[in-house]
């Protein structure tokens, strides 16, 4: 019998109950591929991180990702939460780890200030895709309850991704943002055709300066008709922006905070940095608070 440590941490958040929870599991070593399906799906969060030992010298650890459904190659928030939960476990100092994903190893930073943590996750390479065809984005207006009106001319319907893709859609007004109703069978039917199961709709309609967008992303496909605060939606934007140029940027750093879950009060911020060259993303980081709601033994 196996005592597994296991924790339910909010991301993006100091305020239990808000933010984004996921699951993480600190020591997964031996565990099957079944067995991280069982738990993920009993802990019903959107995502479980699973934490193992270094499998070569290149690493510090390896972490997966698993859905109540399928496992995923990564995961903003359940990487927060994950390196939250080995820095209080293993009462860390400030230091970078360097993580072994699906998507390649990836240095992720704690940040150890009066007796807590931040975290920084530096995400995998951008990749914007082009846009969609007309037809293509008839069909995602309609599903996510949108009209050609509501657009952000600004705002170009493509895939951006870090590692784990979402279609980027701008739109004007936080009203309408917070008043969307998908149709989440069509959203999942259509993620079949595109090869990209999340669409994180986003406005400038902000009230705060501290605030550049507000958010909500529906993944269906995968089991998520809403995510709470998903860092790999806001990462992508931040390149996403500075790629098309539709934001102003200097000395080849682009800075801001994204606001999400305000709808499904689980509201949470995520700070985005874009290391630039030649007008180009070249490096997407993410930065965000934690806090434990519960820390728990599971025997297997």
């Amino acid at each position: 019998m196996k005592k597994l440590i296991t924790y339910q941490i909010d991301s993006f958040t100091k305020e239990k109950f808000k933010g984004n929870p996921a699951g993480v599991v600190v020591n997964a070593d031996g565990l099957k591929d079944y067995e991280m399906q069982q738990i993920a799906r009993e802990l019903n969060n959107s995502e479980t991180a699973f934490l193992f030992a270094p499998d070569n010298d290149e690493c510090d650890g390896v972490i997966r990702y698993f859905t109540p459904s399928i496992e995923v190659p990564i995961c903003g928030h359940a990487t927060i939460a994950a390196m939250y939960a080995k820095a209080l476990e293993d009462n860390l100092d400030s230091c970078v780890l360097r993580m072994k994903t699906k998507v390649g190893i990836l240095p992720f930073e704690i940040i150890k200030q009066n007796g807590d943590y931040q975290i920084v996750m530096t995400q995998g390479a951008f990749e914007l895709s082009p846009t969609f065809d007309n037809e293509t984005t008839q069909k995602m207006l309609a599903a996510l309850d949108l009209d050609y009106s509501d657009m952000d001319e600004k705002c170009p319907i493509q895939i951006a991704s870090t590692g784990h893709s979402k279609v980027m859609i701008g739109i004007k007004s936080r009203a309408k943002l917070n008043a969307l109703s998908p149709k989440y069978n069509d959203l999942a039917d259509l993620s079949k055709l595109i090869h990209c199961n999340g669409y994180f709709v986003f406005t400038f309609d902000s009230d705060s300066e501290d605030i550049l967008t507000y958010g909500r992303m529906f993944a269906p496909a995968i089991g998520i008709n809403e995510d709470p605060v998903t860092g790999n939606a806001n990462g992508p934007l931040g390149g996403y922006l500075v790629q098309n140029r539709i934001v102003d940027f200097k000395d080849d750093i682009f800075e801001f905070n994204g606001r999400q879950g305000e709808q499904i009060d689980r509201l949470g911020v995520i700070k985005v940095s874009v290391a630039i060259e030649n007008d180009k993303p070249t490096l997407i980081q993410i930065k965000g608070d934690a806090v434990i709601v519960f820390r728990t033994e599971i025997e297997v």
